[in-house]
Protein backbone atom coordinates (compact mmCIF):
# COMPACT_ATOMS: atom_id res chain seq x y z
CA UNK A 1 0.00 0.00 0.00
CA UNK A 2 1.21 3.51 -0.76
CA UNK A 3 0.40 6.76 1.02
CA UNK A 4 1.57 10.30 0.41
CA UNK A 5 3.63 12.09 3.05
CA UNK A 6 0.82 14.68 3.32
CA UNK A 7 -1.84 12.06 4.11
CA UNK A 8 0.49 10.26 6.52
CA UNK A 9 1.06 13.60 8.27
CA UNK A 10 -2.75 14.00 8.50
CA UNK A 11 -3.00 10.70 10.35
CA UNK A 12 -0.27 11.71 12.79
CA UNK A 13 -1.85 15.15 13.30
CA UNK A 14 -5.23 13.57 14.10
CA UNK A 15 -3.57 11.20 16.58
CA UNK A 16 -1.79 14.09 18.30
CA UNK A 17 -4.98 16.18 18.50
CA UNK A 18 -6.95 13.36 20.13
CA UNK A 19 -4.20 12.25 22.54
CA UNK A 20 -4.27 10.94 25.19
CA UNK A 21 -7.33 9.20 23.65
CA UNK A 22 -7.14 7.02 20.57
CA UNK A 23 -8.28 8.63 17.34
CA UNK A 24 -9.89 6.76 14.46
CA UNK A 25 -11.10 7.19 10.92
CA UNK A 26 -10.93 5.58 7.52
CA UNK A 27 -9.37 6.07 4.12
CA UNK A 28 -10.34 5.50 0.50
CA UNK A 29 -7.83 3.27 -1.29
CA UNK A 30 -7.65 2.92 -5.08
CA UNK A 31 -5.37 0.29 -6.61
CA UNK A 32 -3.21 0.14 -3.49
CA UNK A 33 -2.89 3.92 -3.08
CA UNK A 34 -4.48 5.87 -0.21
CA UNK A 35 -6.35 8.68 -2.00
CA UNK A 36 -8.20 10.40 0.84
CA UNK A 37 -8.41 10.23 4.62
CA UNK A 38 -11.63 10.84 6.57
CA UNK A 39 -11.57 11.59 10.28
CA UNK A 40 -14.00 9.66 12.40
CA UNK A 41 -15.05 9.93 16.00
CA UNK A 42 -13.94 7.47 18.63
CA UNK A 43 -17.23 6.72 20.34
CA UNK A 44 -15.34 5.31 23.33
CA UNK A 45 -13.37 8.53 23.95
CA UNK A 46 -10.69 6.32 25.50
CA UNK A 47 -6.90 5.93 25.49
CA UNK A 48 -7.39 2.14 25.53
CA UNK A 49 -9.57 1.38 22.53
CA UNK A 50 -11.78 2.75 19.81
CA UNK A 51 -15.20 2.33 18.25
CA UNK A 52 -15.54 4.07 14.90
CA UNK A 53 -18.72 6.16 14.80
CA UNK A 54 -21.65 4.66 12.86
CA UNK A 55 -21.66 7.34 10.14
CA UNK A 56 -18.00 6.71 9.34
CA UNK A 57 -18.49 2.94 9.33
CA UNK A 58 -21.45 3.32 6.96
CA UNK A 59 -19.41 5.59 4.66
CA UNK A 60 -16.50 3.11 4.68
CA UNK A 61 -18.88 0.29 3.76
CA UNK A 62 -20.26 2.42 0.91
CA UNK A 63 -16.72 2.90 -0.43
CA UNK A 64 -16.24 -0.86 -0.21
CA UNK A 65 -19.49 -1.39 -2.11
CA UNK A 66 -18.35 1.04 -4.81
CA UNK A 67 -15.24 -1.07 -5.40
CA UNK A 68 -12.70 1.01 -3.48
CA UNK A 69 -10.31 -0.41 -0.95
CA UNK A 70 -10.82 0.67 2.64
CA UNK A 71 -8.29 1.31 5.36
CA UNK A 72 -9.46 1.92 8.92
CA UNK A 73 -6.99 3.79 11.08
CA UNK A 74 -6.60 4.39 14.77
CA UNK A 75 -3.88 5.52 17.11
CA UNK A 76 -1.94 3.96 19.95
CA UNK A 77 -0.95 7.01 22.00
CA UNK A 78 1.37 5.07 24.33
CA UNK A 79 2.16 1.81 22.59
CA UNK A 80 3.65 0.40 19.41
CA UNK A 81 1.92 0.49 16.01
CA UNK A 82 1.02 -3.18 16.36
CA UNK A 83 -2.49 -4.62 16.71
CA UNK A 84 -3.47 -5.21 20.31
CA UNK A 85 -5.46 -8.28 21.32
CA UNK A 86 -8.53 -6.04 21.33
CA UNK A 87 -7.71 -4.80 17.80
CA UNK A 88 -7.45 -8.41 16.61
CA UNK A 89 -10.72 -9.38 18.23
CA UNK A 90 -12.66 -6.40 16.87
CA UNK A 91 -11.42 -6.53 13.26
CA UNK A 92 -14.56 -7.51 11.33
CA UNK A 93 -13.44 -6.83 7.74
CA UNK A 94 -10.69 -9.23 6.63
CA UNK A 95 -10.26 -7.53 3.23
CA UNK A 96 -9.77 -4.07 4.76
CA UNK A 97 -6.40 -2.73 5.85
CA UNK A 98 -5.88 -1.51 9.41
CA UNK A 99 -3.48 1.40 9.86
CA UNK A 100 -2.12 2.02 13.35
CA UNK A 101 -0.49 5.32 14.29
CA UNK A 102 1.88 5.08 17.26
CA UNK A 103 2.82 8.18 19.23
CA UNK A 104 5.12 6.19 21.50
CA UNK A 105 8.41 7.92 20.68
CA UNK A 106 8.75 9.09 17.08
CA UNK A 107 5.38 8.80 15.32
CA UNK A 108 5.12 5.61 13.28
CA UNK A 109 2.37 4.28 11.00
CA UNK A 110 2.13 0.61 10.08
CA UNK A 111 -0.41 -1.31 7.98
CA UNK A 112 -1.99 -4.65 8.87
CA UNK A 113 -4.39 -7.26 7.53
CA UNK A 114 -6.37 -8.95 10.29
CA UNK A 115 -8.50 -12.00 9.50
CA UNK A 116 -9.92 -14.46 12.02
CA UNK A 117 -7.48 -13.24 14.66
CA UNK A 118 -4.48 -13.73 12.36
CA UNK A 119 -2.31 -10.67 11.81
CA UNK A 120 -0.08 -9.99 8.84
CA UNK A 121 1.86 -6.79 8.29
CA UNK A 122 1.40 -5.12 4.95
CA UNK A 123 4.18 -3.01 3.41
CA UNK A 124 3.43 0.72 3.63
CA UNK A 125 5.33 2.89 1.18
CA UNK A 126 5.40 6.64 1.85
CA UNK A 127 5.73 8.81 -1.26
Amino acid sequence: MRISRALLDELVAHAREEAPNECCGYARVNEGVVEEVFRGENMRHSPYGFDLDPQSLLAANELDGEGFGVAVYHSHPRSAAEPSEQDRNLAQYPHWTYLIVSLDGEPEVRAWKIADGRVEEEALQVD
